[in-house]
């Protein structure tokens, strides 16, 4: 895997070399749909169903780095928490600039960790990177300048969603950032119907089938509970950040700020 030249910004490269594995998961009809889950399955295909799933994926990949860029402090935690491949790991590793500090990325896929630390490595960096298999639920938060969550917060259970957001709150130090990425379903129903359908067409632009769009829905539904933008805003108020903005959006896949 070719290195990036130090300080750039390496997007969804990870996510998107020459060699990966085409995502055929849901390409032929299956009797009884599974619950989506980031197996051994989803980890060999993820960089392809990351980068023809997701509008704007890289762009946001770009955005971490930058952020990283203006909002890391010396000696503190950079945490990348449901790292999966480590694509938003890796925009924080070339684009940090502060002295001693230690990136964290976690994950609770066993599949996603055993990959996650070699494909790091494979990147240069000064900034070490120790990627862990665990519950971000449960992690104990040292004291961090940056916070990533993406595409993560929407597989937890919504009834422990604002909890992590304290605790993350309470581990940030003053004039520290958490960005958090999610796919948003909107109030109002005729909006939400024609960002769905435009999602689905970028999914038809890319090669997935009809058969692939649905047997995937029906496999997610369960497992990510979405909210609306406006109910992350008000959470991420309520815990405590003083600054709050959704930077960042292509139909219903959102990414926003909040510095403490």
């Amino acid at each position: 895997m070719t290195d990036f030249p130090e300080k750039s910004i390496p997007g969804d490269t990870l996510y998107s070399h020459s060699g990966a594995t085409r995502d055929a998961i849901y390409a032929k009809p299956q009797q009884q749909v599974a619950d989506f889950t980031f197996d051994e399955r989803v980890a060999d295909v993820f960089p392809d169903m990351i980068n023809r799933s997701v509008p704007g994926y890289a762009s946001m990949i770009h955005g971490i780095g930058r952020l990283t860029q203006r909002f890391a402090q010396a000696n503190t935690r950079l945490y990348d928490l449901g790292c999966s491949l480590g694509a938003a790991t890796l925009a924080m590793k070339q684009n940090n600039p502060a002295k001693d500090c230690l990136i964290i990325g976690i994950d609770n896929s066993k599949a996603m960790v055993e990959r996650c630390q070699n494909h790091v490595n494979a990147f240069r960096g000064d900034t070490p990177v120790d990627i862990r298999l665990a519950d971000i639920v449960t992690t104990e938060y040292q004291p961090a300048s940056v916070i990533v969550l993406n595409f993560t917060l929407q597989f937890i259970p919504p009834q422990q969603r604002e909890n992590l957001l304290q605790r993350l709150y309470h581990a940030l130090v003053p004039g520290g950032i958490l960005i958090l990425s999610e796919k948003v379903q909107e109030p109002d129903n005729f909006s939400n119907d024609l960002l769905v359908d435009l999602h689905h067409e970028f999914k038809r632009d890319n090669g997935y089938s009809e058969l692939e769009i649905s047997q995937k829905r029906a496999a997610i539904e369960n497992v990510m509970r979405l909210n609306s933008l406006d109910e992350h805003m008000q959470r991420l108020h309520a815990v405590g950040f003083t600054h709050v903005q959704n930077w960042f959006r292509y139909y219903n896949f959102t990414s926003s700020f909040a510095v403490k």
